[in-house]
C-alpha cells in the first residue's frame, strides 16, 4: 500500500502540474536562508531563534528544514506551489531526499508541510496534519504567527529526531487511532489512464514525468537522527539537491 500511495502521489502531482500549471519559478522567492520571510510575519528575534534550531538540526542529522512565508500564492493552490518551491530550492541531500518545507501563505490563510521522499515514512501525512491542526493553526487564528511557526518547527523536529515511543506520549502529537486510508482501485486506474493520456498528447508533460521518476530513483526510505553535515557552500546557504513528490499535509485557518 505504501508503494501504491507513493505511485499515486507521483501521478497526482504530475496531473496538478500539467493541468493547473505549477507555480512559476519566477513567482517563488529566492532561497536566502533557512528562514525566508517574504510576508514579514516574523520578528528579528523569531528569525534568529528559528535559524539557530534549524541549523542545529541540519548539523546533527543532515535534515534540511526550511521555513518560508509568501505574500501570495499567485492564484495557485498551496500543494503544487509548495512542491514547486521545494523542487526549485532542492531541499535536503540529493542521495537521501531528507528535506522539509514549512510554508505559510497568510493572504490565502493556508499552511503546508511539504516532506521529502526520504522522510515520508517518518514525518507521515497524518503526523503532518496533526502538527498543523494542534500546533500551528490555533495560534495563527489569534494572530500569533511567530508562535505558531515556532511550535510547528519544534514538533516537526521532535518527530524527526526522537523515537516514536517518546513523542507518542505527548498529547499534542499523539495519533489516537492512526490509520492508512485505502486508495480505491478505480481511482488508481483512472489516475494512471489520465497520466498516460497526458504523456501521449503533451511532450512537456512527458519530460516533467521523466524528471520526477529520475528524482525518485535515488530516494531513501529512512529518516531520523544520524550524523551528517550541512549543504551550505561558500559561506552561503543552498539546497542539497533533494526532491519531494507531494508528501505532507495542508491546513487553513
Amino acid at each position: 500500500m505504501a508503494a501504491l500511495r507513493q505511485t499515486l502521489s507521483l501521478l497526482l502531482v504530475g496531473l496538478a502540474a500539467a493541468l493547473a500549471g505549477a507555480a512559476s519559478a519566477a513567482n517563488i522567492p529566492p532561497l536566502t536562508g533557512r528562514v525566508v520571510d517574504q510576508a514579514g510575519l516574523l520578528s528579528d528575534a523569531d528569525k534568529i531563534s528559528l535559524e539557530t534550531r534549524l541549523e542545529d538540526l541540519e548539523a546533527k542529522s543532515g535534515i534540511q528544514l526550511v521555513v518560508a512565508t509568501v505574500k501570495s500564492l499567485e492564484g495557485e493552490e498551496i500543494e503544487p506551489y509548495a512542491n514547486q518551491m521545494f523542487r526549485a530550492w532542492k531541499l535536503g541531500e540529493r542521495t537521501r531526499n531528507n528535506g522539509v518545507l514549512l510554508l505559510v501563505a497568510p493572504n490565502e490563510r493556508r499552511v503546508r508541510i511539504e516532506v521529502g521522499y526520504g522522510l515520508e515514512a517518518t514525518l507521515t501525512d497524518a503526523l503532518s496534519k496533526v502538527i498543523i491542526a494542534n500546533a500551528i493553526t490555533p495560534r495563527f487564528k489569534t494572530g500569533d504567527f511567530g508562535g505558531g511557526i515556532s511550535r510547528g518547527v519544534d514538533d516537526i523536529i521532535t518527530v524527526l529526531t526522537t523515537d516514536a515511543s517518546e513523542w507518542q506520549q505527548r498529547p499534542s502529537l499523539r495519533l489516537d487511532s492512526p490509520s492508512t486510508p485505502q486508495i480505491p482501485t478505480w481511482l488508481f486506474v483512472a489516475g494512471l489512464i489520465a497520466v498516460v493520456a497526458l504523456a501521449i498528447v503533451s511532450p512537456g508533460f512527458r519530460w516533467f514525468l521523466l524528471g520526477m521518476l529520475m528524482n525518485s530513483g535515488g530516494r531513501s526510505s529512512g529518516g531520523g537522527w544520524s550524523s551528517g553535515g550541512g549543504t551550505s557552500s561558500g559561506g552561503g546557504f543552498s539546497g542539497g539537491g533533494g526532491s519531494s513528490g507531494g508528501g505532507g499535509a495542508s491546513g487553513r485557518w
